[in-house]
């Protein structure tokens, strides 16, 4: 009994085997073994190689956590962070060369340059709506700016978390690159130890925890949040086609499960009905009569949050506001598109981010209110979207409207451009990744200024004079006209 009791307390990851797992890979790193370009090609073609011989696993995976549809895993999660591997790899040689600087007249004759140089071991938290994607995607970042990597993947995706351990463990350098399951005690576990960067996804809460574990070590922080992402409907479109793309954006991303999701509509009054009906119209050619029956939309992920979702729509001045769906199974944890109409800004459902299948439509008179109620939310979301041919409200749209990012007629694609930025702003979090960006973001700037020993100039030793000063203020300005005047000056002094 004793021997079991010390096997299972072996069994525990704790703080004392977080730290044993850190110093592992800080041994790894510091022999240099990241930091050539050699290694960090073979595991990104490692990567590509376990994603394409386990495709079929990754769905499975993905279809017991979410019940999510072959299509999005395969389009949203694999081939997105496919792609990511491929594009690292065609550029990764370029953006690992020095970047050249300008110099300044007081160091003439110098060169500058500004090396990319790996942070170190870093640390990846990831969210369980896209328990590949967001595990993976900043994980290429992470290889092709050459850390040490620990990988933690949520416990609310059980399937995708054990299957990532289990791959990465089989393709990847297990010396350099580590799969850390389980729940809040080892998240824990691993926030105590210090780390050379966090990137972590998910929501505002866990993050103030995740910033203040990295706070007692200076370490910085990606933080990818989310928001209520809004959406401005104006009447001068192609409906059906905009219908569509909320949908896609909404419905068709993880069942509005997706940190960019469309959280709310703002449109007219008087267009509100003719938006309505089209989605009527469109969601039923998209999932039927009974989109409970569909194979086409993911589940709600947990019992918590299936109560969650119902609690926002059964709040007595919210249940009557509902003009389309509003269909759940509580055994199977479904809950079908549900459209409201004139929700009151009040309500819980417009208070907190939904993150589900729900879509509330607020009402204004003129559609140029839509950007007060949008900065009377008082928060910046991850997303924020219009719908116009109108380039006035375009241009107004851009530069009234702080986001993490916009899009000007469609929802979520924005994402798949890695020339993009992804990233949030105030409470949807700091730093940005994707394509180069993921890069830059496990990487240090290193500012590198060389010189020789000829040009020494006088001026900056003493004695000082107020001649030395004034020429040398000149230079500093970069004043052509300045430093002919202080020299002018010193001849006739």
């Amino acid at each position: 009994m004793l021997m079991e009791n010390k096997a299972e307390n072996k069994a525990v990851f704790d703080a004392e085997s977080a730290n044993e797992v850190v110093k592992e890979l800080r041994d790894s790193f510091v022999t240099g073994k990241t930091k050539s370009y050699r290694w960090r090609v073979t595991q990104l073609k490692a990567m590509l190689k376990m994603l394409d011989e386990n495709e079929p696993q990754i769905v499975a995976a993905l279809r017991d956590d979410l019940s999510k549809p072959e299509f999005e895993s395969s389009l949203y999660e694999i081939q997105i962070v496919n792609n990511s591997c491929r594009l690292a790899l065609k550029e990764m040689n370029h953006w690992m060369m020095p970047e050249k600087a300008k110099t300044s007249l007081t160091t003439f004759p110098s060169s500058a340059e500004i090396v990319s140089e790996p942070l170190g071991v870093v640390l990846v938290i990831s969210a369980w709506n896209y328990p590949f994607l967001v595990s993976l995607d900043p994980v290429v970042g992470a290889i092709s700016a050459g850390n040490a990597i620990v990988l933690k993947p949520s416990e609310m995706a059980p399937a995708s978390s054990s299957l990532l351990a289990k791959l990465v463990a089989d393709y990847l350098d297990s010396s350099c690159i580590k799969v850390v399951e389980g729940a809040v005690p080892e998240t824990s576990a691993l926030l105590e130890q210090k780390w050379d960067k966090i990137l972590y996804t998910g929501n505002g809460r866990v993050a103030r925890i995740v910033m203040a574990a990295a706070a007692k070590h200076l370490t910085p922080v990606v933080l990818e949040l989310g928001g209520k992402s809004p959406f401005i409907v104006v009447s001068d479109i192609n409906l059906k086609v905009a219908t569509r793309r909320i949908i896609a954006g909404k419905w068709g991303c993880n069942n509005g499960q997706a940190c960019v999701s469309p959280d709310y509509i703002i449109t007219t009054k008087d267009y509100a009905t003719k938006l309505v009906d089209s989605f009527k119209c469109e969601l039923e050619r998209f999932y039927g009569k009974d989109p409970l029956e569909s194979k086409d939309l993911s589940r709600i992920v947990n019992s918590n949050h299936f109560d969650r979702l119902s609690k926002l729509i059964d709040e007595e001045k919210v249940s009557s506001k509902i003009v389309h769906g509003g269909q759940r199974n509580e055994k199977n944890l479904q809950i079908a598109p549900t459209i409201l109409l004139d929700v009151p800004v009040n309500s819980l459902i417009m208070k907190e981010e939904i993150f589900g299948p729900l879509l509330p439509i607020i009402t204004v008179d003129k559609v140029e209110q839509s950007f007060d109620l949008i900065h009377s939310s008082g928060g910046k979301p991850l997303a924020a979207y219009l719908f116009t041919n109108n380039k006035k409200l375009k241009r107004k749209f851009v530069e009234t409207v702080s986001a993490g990012g916009l899009v000007v007629n469609d929802t979520a694609v924005h994402l798949a451009i890695h020339s993009l930025p992804f990233g949030g702003v105030g409470e949807s979090g700091m730093g940005s990744y994707h394509g180069k960006f993921s890069f830059d973001a496990f990487s240090h700037k290193k500012a590198v200024l060389y010189r020789g020993f000829a040009g020494d100039a006088f001026l900056r030793y003493p004695p000082y004079t107020p001649g030395k000063l004034t020429l040398l203020q000149a230079l500093l300005s970069g004043s052509i006209v300045g430093i002919i005047r202080a020299l002018l000056g010193w001849f006739w002094a």
